[in-house]
């Protein structure tokens, strides 16, 4: 594993359960040679994570995963050794934190026209609760109110029911475009990776942002299945793209790790030269 990285994670920056330095901690008690931080539409965990990296030993890629919208579909793009500590990228990502408030704000108000009852005020503090100190709110947070106040019993039931694409609750304002996010990365100096493409059901949309300029696709992650992995590794093939993996970790809820457990789904460490432009 010491020659083995995970290329996604997520932490309390976004809405993961761990602190950036716990995520590293881990990846080394697991023995992987490097860990990635992946948090949704922010970099507010990365500094705390590449000085636990430093601390600990274990090499600490600085990423993001940046929520976009196509044909109606959530699409989200990993971006890699993006130049992350800049105003220019902070106040893109401030833009997008934006939104995704409004988004939350919607699913709020869909949640009380059904007669579930939740205030944003809750949110907060089940984020907080959380270990939460700053980054973004998302859909995880506003399902552990929904489970707190028993509107269902699980996490898995609150997405299925209410805040996944098909539930009753969802909103999706409009967002980025992949294609936008594509060029963002590439301004800030970075790669970008299309993440867990089997997900979306569209792989014609995945290859159009494949032909846009997406220089490599996440082929292993939990929500894949052995014919995906086949799939994309011949998709990669044909374009010439890096093959990424990651365990897309959230930490655990409820006793159930979202979506893998660290190091369940990895890459070879040296993929990370690979997606690290000095060093191409």
């Amino acid at each position: 594993m010491r020659l083995r990285a995970d290329l996604h994670t997520h932490t309390t920056a976004s809405d993961g359960m761990q602190r950036p330095a716990d995520n590293v901690e881990m990846a080394k008690a697991r023995g992987l040679g490097a860990i990635a931080i992946t948090d949704h539409d922010t970099v507010d965990g990365l500094a705390e994570a590449l000085e636990a990296g430093e601390r600990l030993g274990i090499t600490v890629v600085p990423g993001v995963e940046i929520s976009t919208v196509a044909e109606g579909r959530d699409i989200h793009i990993l971006g890699y050794y993006i130049n992350w500590d800049t105003a220019v990228w902070k106040t893109k990502l401030a833009s997008l934190g934006d939104t995704r408030d409004q988004r939350n704000i919607m699913i709020i108000a869909k949640l009380c026209e059904l007669g579930l009852p939740i205030t944003m005020e809750e949110v907060m503090e089940a984020a907080r609760a959380q270990g939460k100190d700053s980054g973004s709110i998302g859909r995880p947070h506003i399902a552990a109110v929904l489970v707190a106040k028993a509107y269902v019993s699980t996490m898995q039931e609150a997405f299925d029911r209410y805040l996944g694409e098909d539930g009753a609750a969802y909103a999706n304002p409009p967002r980025l475009h992949p294609f936008e996010a594509l060029e963002w990365i590439r301004e800030a100096g970075g790669t970008s990776v299309i993440a867990h493409p089997g997900i979306y059901g569209n792989d014609v949309l995945v290859e159009s942002i494949i032909k846009q300029g997406a220089k490599g696709i996440e082929v292993y992650h939990p929500d894949h299945s052995a014919e995906d992995e086949e799939r994309y590794l011949k998709l990669a093939s044909q374009y010439n793209l890096i093959v990424t993996g990651g365990s897309d970790f959230h930490g655990e809820r409820q006793g159930v790790v979202f979506h893998g457990a660290m190091g369940s789904k990895t890459a070879p460490l040296d993929v990370l030269s690979q997606l690290n432009p000095s060093r191409r």
